[in-house]
């Protein structure tokens, strides 16, 4: 067989006689055009508008109330709006991150009350048990009972209303049965263990610091991190992040392991916060924490929201519950106010998702 001969051209490449020459791909004009779609950028300023808006809620009421009555922003009262809103915070979220993959878990209150419980017995059956080691326990049988929800959500395929509905009142009776009618008092638990609740870190209480460091780590986390971003994948369609090949049941597995944790966090901080627990704690706790991450932003429908949003929503919570006594308002109100909140916050996720799908080209929104 001939050989065909080549031309060799000065600076190009060879190429054979009579075959025409190839133009070399140039690479694209601007590499990060083609790396990923545009964010719905008015639709993330409308979300941290929310947020600011919420925060701005937090801010007129302290403002009002403290012109009210001045001893609501005394030393001690601050202190106290810092400890209120510590627990809830955790519990928010811990719910966030749940609510985000689509899903929403309503036993946390049991939960944190198993934990609290837990805890404090610990300290009465080994009497020498290590103040870290009590804790990590708490916080371990809270991560039990999120791996026990999240498997029955994504193994067996119930839906998570349904499964934290039951596992609600499943730990509430394990903890009466483990209880048995008693209680652990704060002559009970170790010194140091209650000093956690008393102590103060720059001025601020360590539990509310615990509270704050939780809310930056998770934020950062879900903001940076693949598989934090990969949760509002999920939540916003999973048959399709199934598709692109997001290990959906694993993420979703994760994110109720950490609410649980969180949940059992909060149990231990109630614990050395008030030093006295019984079978009782956390109850009706759980519809608290669905109120605080929905009303800060934090959409029922899945794949929106943050945790930072989530964590104001309770700061106003526990604000609107402080505040409430001191204009002498009956009690009654603050569970309508609360309601409230929550259709109005639903109905501003539907009323986005609707401007958002005009946005795309008139596209159907989400359901809430």
């Amino acid at each position: 067989m001939r050989a065909v001969p080549t031309t060799t051209h000065p600076g190009g490449p060879v190429t054979p006689p009579g075959i025409p020459a190839q133009a070399p791909e140039r690479p694209p004009e601007n590499p990060s055009a083609t790396a990923a779609p545009p964010k719905d950028r008015p639709a993330q300023r409308t979300r941290q508008v929310r947020e600011l808006g919420v925060l701005l809620a937090v801010a007129v009421l302290i403002t009002a109330t403290w012109l009210h009555n001045p001893g609501f922003l005394s030393t001690q009262g601050v202190r106290d709006l810092f400890l209120g809103a510590t627990v809830l915070s955790v519990l928010a979220v811990g719910q966030a991150m749940v609510l985000i993959t689509r899903n929403v878990d309503l036993s946390v209150g049991s939960v944190m009350g198993l934990s609290a419980f837990g805890t404090g017995i610990l300290f009465v059956t080994f009497p020498g048990l290590p103040v870290p080691v009590a804790m990590l326990c708490g916080v371990a049988i809270g991560a039990v009972c999120g791996l026990l929800n999240g498997a029955l959500v994504t193994t067996v395929q119930v839906p998570a209303l349904v499964v934290t509905l039951g596992t609600l009142y499943a730990f509430r009776g394990i903890n009466h049965w483990w209880a048995d009618g008693g209680q652990v008092n704060a002559h009970d638990m170790p010194a140091a263990f209650l000093a956690l609740g008393r102590v103060s870190l720059l001025g601020v209480p360590l539990p509310a610091a615990v509270a704050i460091a939780t809310v930056v780590v998770v934020g950062l986390y879900l903001a940076h991190y693949r598989s934090g971003r990969e949760l509002y994948a999920i939540g916003s369609n999973a048959d399709a992040a199934r598709l692109s090949g997001i290990p959906a049941g694993r993420r979703v597995l994760t994110a109720f392991v950490v609410n649980g944790a969180l949940a059992g966090l909060a149990g231990v901080l109630f614990a050395a916060r008030y030093g006295t627990v019984d079978s009782t704690v956390g109850t009706g706790m759980e519809l608290q924490v669905v109120a605080a991450a929905v009303v800060g932003g934090v959409a029922i429908a899945g794949g929106v929201g943050t945790v930072y949003g989530a964590a104001v929503g309770a700061v106003l919570m526990t604000t609107i519950t402080a505040a409430l006594p001191i204009w002498q308002i009956n009690q009654f109100w603050h569970q309508a106010v609360v309601g409230a909140l929550i259709l109005a916050a639903i109905g501003l996720d539907r009323l986005l998702a609707l401007r958002t799908a005009r946005k795309l080209g008139g596209g159907g929104a989400r359901g809430a």
